[in-house]
């Protein structure tokens, strides 16, 4: 049995892996009416509800605390305020257990997950709130081939959304009134993308401009992001099949579970012969499922740090994908 800790950002997750199969995968997320993501306060949502959360994912996965044989937990990147609240919780429950800790990459959790849908060498489009990458193994490590440079893909939807009035997180909304707009509504905005890097700031200047001298409908320019953003990504991903001569395409992260944006990847896929896979949306958004799925693997492969040691554990909030040596594989 292995526990899995997820704290990355606004939501706190506890799950419970066994020989690949998620036994239990049990979460409570930060939310706010008005406004962002505010780490301080998400921190503190984390520290009041994390026993409970424990204890709910202990009794669906039907175990005790003695089977448990070591914890993973995300280390970065992500909020540190978020980070260290997992990290402490972690901390506390591998000195009473007496077990080894597994430091979990979320970022390669979001593609190791993805092995669950049969994928197998994937080009990984990793769409979530802070990070928006393209990544695919090659040469002992998850190299990144490209990515935003400027915002997360999540976090300038979320922007637009807050700028709208919409609450946190404004992704789920933002796809409703898009429903409610058709192509004959489309209205042009800047389509930034050099290579497989992507950009979005200025999208977002230009939909707050939009928006401002009240001209269009909230609907369309819902709709007109959506085709946009989504269009620059899937192309990022194509250019990167090519480039790794890949053929299989996996998608991750929040953002993920936006249906308009399958379609597109789905689209794609079928138009190059390529494979296209997407796990469930539980497994897709921030969750600890795939945190203790990937520190199984890694717990297994004799990746660990030992009880003693686990007191100098940190966290590593700017950690990058490519700085993780892929040695289970």
């Amino acid at each position: 049995m292995i526990l899995g800790i997820e704290s990355t950002a606004h939501t706190f997750g506890v799950a419970v892996v066994k020989d690949g199969k998620i036994l239990a995968n049990v979460k409570d997320s930060y939310t706010t009416e008005k406004g962002g993501i505010i780490p301080v306060e998400a921190a503190k949502h984390h520290e009041k509800i994390a026993e409970k959360v424990y204890q709910e994912a202990l009794e669906k996965a039907n175990i005790s605390e003695k089977e448990i044989k070591a914890i993973a937990f995300s280390q970065g990147p992500g909020l540190a305020p978020c980070l260290l609240q997992g990290l402490r919780f972690t901390k506390q429950a591998a000195n009473r257990l007496n077990v080894p800790v597994v430091s979990v990459n979320h970022c390669i959790a979001h593609l190791e997950i993805g092995k669950l849908t049969g994928a197998k060498d994937p080009v990984l489009l990793y769409a979530s709130g802070a990070n928006t990458q393209i990544i695919a193994y090659a040469s002992g490590k998850y190299r990144i081939f490209g990515e935003t440079l400027d915002i997360g893909i999540g976090n300038f939807i979320d922007t637009f959304a807050r700028y709208a009035g919409i609450g946190f997180p404004g992704g789920p909304k933002i796809a409703e009134l898009a429903e409610k707009s058709s192509k004959e509504n489309y209205v042009e905005l800047p389509y930034s993308i050099k290579g497989m890097d992507v950009a979005f700031s200025g999208m977002l200047t230009k939909l707050k401009q939009m928006l401002e001298i009240k001209k269009y409908k909230l609907e369309d320019l819902c709709f007109s992001l959506q085709e946009t953003a989504f269009a620059m990504l899937v192309e990022a991903a194509e250019r990167a099949l090519a480039h790794t001569q890949k053929s299989e395409l996996l998608l991750g992260g929040g953002v993920g579970c936006n249906k308009r944006l399958q379609e597109m990847c789905k689209i794609m896929c079928e138009e190059r012969g390529a494979k296209f896979f997407v796990p469930e949306n539980s497994l897709l958004v921030d969750n600890a499922g795939m945190i203790a799925f990937l520190g199984e693997v890694m717990w297994k492969a004799g990746i660990k740090i030992e009880e003693k040691e686990v007191e100098k554990l940190d966290i590593e909030p700017k950690q990058r994908t490519d700085e993780v040596d892929v040695v289970w594989q």
